[in-house]
């Protein structure tokens, strides 16, 4: 039965006033994003990360280095996570960075801090999935609507329990780089950037949904760090996230990622 009050009759007024954007977009950093691809060459890999499948790992950064989350068997969703090195209490924001760009990031598109102190803490550089854009179900790519999977809403919605959802990775691999225990890296763990994912909303009722990522081996993302950085990246348990997550159903693939430092 549908429930909802009877419309008034002047609905159709109400529904046709012009939209407003909340914020002027964010300054895009593109410019700095042609510089850094000139300097490519200059570039040396001075480090690796394997992150394997249905696991979390840690890296670090220096301000000015450049991060590639790699696609590197498989179609594989990466969550990531940012912290100021030198101050855990700056960590992402991605409420605030969907507000300043969009719901789903590309090149020239920044990650912003958590308030009070609201910086860039790494731009986007490059996308090989640039050329997806939003496709006829309304998705796309590198979403910053989504949380993370965690034990807790799945136990909330089924009753069951699973040990490797991708809030659980992060907060393992926090507490392995600080050596903390799990219970002091939990509140640390934040909303993330989906890399890879392929999300959106339906529009009969504006429901988050996700559907198989277009991401292939070679792929990358490609980042320059704002500032000293920890970062953190869980290979999804949904693999590459068209069927379901949060469960060992999912055919799951690691992801690398590649540290680079200028000349």
């Amino acid at each position: 039965m549908d429930k909802r009050p009877l419309e008034p009759d002047d609905a159709e007024q109400r529904r046709g006033a012009p939209p407003t954007l909340v914020y002027r977009k964010a300054p895009s950093s593109v410019a700095n994003d042609a510089a850094m691809r000139a300097k490519r060459p200059d570039l040396t890999k001075v480090g690796e990360v394997i992150v394997p499948p249905r696991e979390g790992r840690t890296f670090n950064l220096l301000s000015g280095d450049v991060f590639r989350i790699v696609s590197v068997e498989g179609p594989q969703v990466g969550d990531l996570n940012l912290w100021n090195a030198d101050n855990l209490a700056e960590r992402f924001y991605s409420g605030k960075t969907r507000a300043l760009h969009a719901t789903h990031l590309t090149r020239g598109d920044s990650l912003w801090s958590a308030l009070p102190y609201l910086r860039k803490m790494a731009t986007i550089t490059h996308d090989t999935l640039g050329w997806y854009g939003f496709d006829a179900d309304g998705a796309a790519v590198h979403d910053v609507i989504g949380t993370r999977c965690d034990p807790y809403t799945l136990k909330l919605l089924t009753g069951r329990t699973y040990e490797h959802c991708c809030h659980s990775n992060l907060t393992h691999a926090l507490a392995e780089r600080l050596g903390l225990s799990f219970g002091e890296a939990e509140p640390h763990v934040h909303d993330v950037f989906n890399v890879f994912m392929c999300t959106g909303f339906t529009r009969d009722e504006g429901r988050y949904f996700m559907k198989a990522s277009p991401v292939r081996p070679g792929d990358y993302l490609e980042f320059v760090a704002h500032m000293d950085l920890i970062g953190a990246l869980s290979a999804c348990p949904g693999g590459d996230c068209g069927q379901g997550h949060s469960s060992d159903d999912a055919t799951c693939h690691p992801l690398r990622v590649d540290i680079l430092r200028p000349a």
